[in-house]
């Protein structure tokens, strides 16, 4: 089980912090340690706190020599990928403004975001996208519109050999071209950083689009730092702790607990492989700490039940007899309400036989803390109290 002492990242957060200083302290004070990871190919790739302020300088200055500046919205389209999350805080770092978009959005709904938001650049995780953007960069010229995609950065090159389409720049280009621009220019990139302000626009994130067309919402820098201390410092989480990024990035709570909590607790972040690796990659990670929407954990739930009507009718027994148990007791056990002694007892049991080692069977065997928004009847059947105390609300 991971330790959850106090961190001195929770104590507070310096009145002046924007995204880009936290990641500076962070690489100053502790360069060495994990600050994300990312399986490719099976295999556990690890940035550092020194690596990601690199290269998201890097990044920034590759931005900068495009024409990006303060002002300028950048789009991100892709997956959960170390290098999107850099371009989150590479455009912060100039004072931009990030737009995470939702991957599957078709190129229809997509060019509303982007005309919108009156974006010019945007970087894409892959072929998909950068089919997708260049698709949009059509139908923006057609209509005539105040704004065209100018540049479009790529992050997997696969597929993209041959395109020539203008503006399209690999993420290793704008690396190169980010190195040659620092080296023009000493001091501005630390100029800009500096320059930030916690009022500043941090990203717009847009809303569903449910019952009309989307809305851009914007948030700035102290609005989701305050949001991310606080639940850093509720679940007191901090360096040597794990979470794994698997949620859209165009979502508010991805840029909550991928990208606030992170930089203000200093965690590690870690990428699954794909969306179909995400459970087994969990399983490797044993992250500290979960969060999901309830079909993560309905599924999860589903599961175990099918599995259960193929076990053996002991077992059955002992598995309806524990889950009545917990929806009776459980609510008030884990709430510290009063229990008598002989039901603490057979909770104490049903938890040694059945709640742990469901846990572990979920593949959540080293996670302190979870949580989900849920109705009663799933919280009773999944809620269980880690060996630590803290309560996992599964």
């Amino acid at each position: 089980m991971t330790s959850h002492s106090a961190h001195p990242s929770t104590a507070g957060v310096p009145p002046d912090a924007t995204f880009p200083r936290l990641l500076r302290a962070h690489a100053a004070s502790r360069p060495d340690a994990p600050a994300v990871r990312e399986k490719d190919l099976g295999i556990w790739q690890t940035w550092t706190w020194r690596d990601a302020a690199t290269e998201v300088r890097e990044m920034a200055c590759g931005l900068a020599s495009l024409g990006f500046t303060a002002g300028h919205n950048l789009a991100i389209v892709g997956a959960n990928r170390p290098h999107l999350y850099f371009a989150v805080i590479a455009a912060q770092s100039l004072r931009g403004v990030p737009v995470p978009l939702y991957q599957d959005a078709v190129a229809g709904e997509m060019v509303f975001m982007l005309d919108d938001a009156g974006i010019e650049f945007a970087i894409a995780e892959d072929q998909e996208q950068v089919d997708k953007l260049l698709e949009c960069r059509e139908l923006q010229r057609e209509k005539g519109g105040a704004t065209v995609i100018r540049h479009i950065v790529y992050d997997d090159p696969r597929g993209l050999r041959h395109y020539d389409q203008p503006g399209l720049v690999s993420y290793d280009e704008l690396r190169a071209l980010g190195r040659a621009w620092d080296a023009a220019n000493p001091g501005a990139f630390d100029a800009s950083v500096e320059a930030g302000r916690p009022s500043d626009v941090g990203v717009i994130l847009y809303t569903s689009g449910t019952t009309g067309r989307p809305k851009g919402v914007c948030q700035t820098h102290a609005s989701f730092i305050a949001s991310g201390h606080g639940g850093v410092a509720t679940d007191r989480l901090g360096p040597g702790d794990d979470i794994m990024s698997y949620l859209p990035m165009a979502w508010v709570g991805d840029h909550l607990f991928s990208v606030a909590q992170w930089l203000v607790g200093g965690f590690t972040l870690n990428c699954p492989e794909s969306a179909a690796t995400v459970m087994n990659d969990m399983r490797e990670i044993g992250p500290s700490y979960y969060f999901g929407p309830p079909r993560t954990f309905e599924g999860l739930l589903t599961a175990v039940s099918i599995r259960m009507e193929d076990a053996a009718a002991p077992k059955r027994w002992l598995y309806a007899k524990c889950m009545a148990l917990a929806r009776r007791v459980g609510a008030d056990i884990l709430n510290g309400a009063p229990v008598g002694g002989l039901d603490r007892f057979k909770y104490a049991l049903a938890d040694l036989m059945v709640y742990g080692p469901l846990v572990v069977l979920l593949e959540h065997r080293h996670a302190a803390h979870q949580h989900l928004a849920v109705g009663r009847d799933l919280q009773l059947d999944a809620r269980r109290r880690g060996a630590d105390g803290l309560q996992l609300d599964l």
